[in-house]
């Protein structure tokens, strides 16, 4: 008797600009029995059109990617695709990103370095509609809600002169002109700006315009 084909119970879509990552992340989960990866895109926008086009149960997104990073595919998706699942498999665990996936639609959120378990685990949770978060994530909302709960009226963490620089800068302006703007030197500049990156704990200017757009600095 020739063996059954094994049922497909989970389609999932994978968006990730690494090919060492897509490849290594396919293999692990068509192990699994059911699971199936119907496609993969390397930017949010190819993402987007796979998750139209093929409409898988979930979308598994990284969040830095060209074109349209995971943050706006999310939405997107979310958007047209209602009933699709989105998962975050990243590298960045900032509070204010996973609180915007959060609000754009996402069901759960993973760390790269919490490793292959954390995301099949993740993907179990999801494809029966139930959210998920791993270590990380879960211990990064709690201090954060533990933290608006006891400073709930504590003003913003930056300066005054911080927040302008930052307007300045997520506003697509170079050190050089923000500096000129102010009357201050650039060297104050790049300095400011790394102070302000370490009180919000950012690593890119992309979080910085988003942190400009949620305080209303600069608009949308």
């Amino acid at each position: 008797m020739k063996p059954q084909p094994v049922k497909v119970t989970v389609r999932v879509l994978l968006a990730d600009d690494h090919d060492v990552v897509r490849k290594g992340v396919r293999t692990m989960l068509e192990g699994r029995e059911g699971w199936q990866v119907c496609g993969e895109a390397s930017t949010g926008t190819e993402a987007v059109r796979l998750a139209a086009q093929l409409q898988p149960d979930i979308a598994v997104l990284d969040l830095e990617m060209a074109e349209l990073d995971g943050l706006q595919a999310t939405r997107l998706i979310k958007k047209d695709q209602p009933q699709i699942e989105v998962l975050i498999f990243t590298m960045h665990d900032t509070e204010y990103l996973i609180r915007e996936v959060l609000s754009a639609g996402a069901r759960a959120f993973v760390l790269k370095s919490e490793g292959g378990r954390a995301l099949i685990e993740a993907i179990e949770s999801v494809s029966r509609h139930k959210p998920f978060f791993a270590a990380r994530a879960s211990e990064t909302l709690l201090n954060s809600f533990l933290k608006s709960t006891a400073h709930s009226n504590e003003p913003s963490p930056l300066t005054d002169r911080e927040r302008e620089v930052v307007q300045l800068l997520s506003a697509g302006q170079s050190n050089k002109q923000v500096a000129a703007a102010l009357g201050i030197s650039v060297k104050t500049v790049e300095t400011h700006r790394a102070a302000v990156m370490r009180k919000l704990g950012f690593s890119s200017i992309v979080e910085l315009v988003r942190y400009a757009v949620r305080e209303r600095l600069i608009k949308p």
